[in-house]
């Protein structure tokens, strides 16, 4: 359950507040991915890619800190 507190009155703060927290959480991925369904050889698929790209990027820094 997320709490976001309202100070003075300032309901833009505690929108931005409310947004910052869904996003720390992972809410907005979690209903676009929910949005439309996905096969699951689909979900693989991007689970896979997701993995290459993590790599890719680990190496790109592991290759920089020489």
């Amino acid at each position: 359950m997320i709490r976001v507190d309202v100070y003075e009155n300032n309901v833009d703060q505690a929108i931005r507040s409310l947004k910052k927290k869904l996003n720390r959480e992972g809410s907005f991925k979690e209903i676009k991915r929910r949005q439309n369904f996905e096969k699951p050889c689909q979900t693989k698929r991007k689970a896979r890619i997701e993995a290459v790209r993590r790599e890719r990027k680990r190496q790109r820094i592991a290759r920089s800190k020489y």
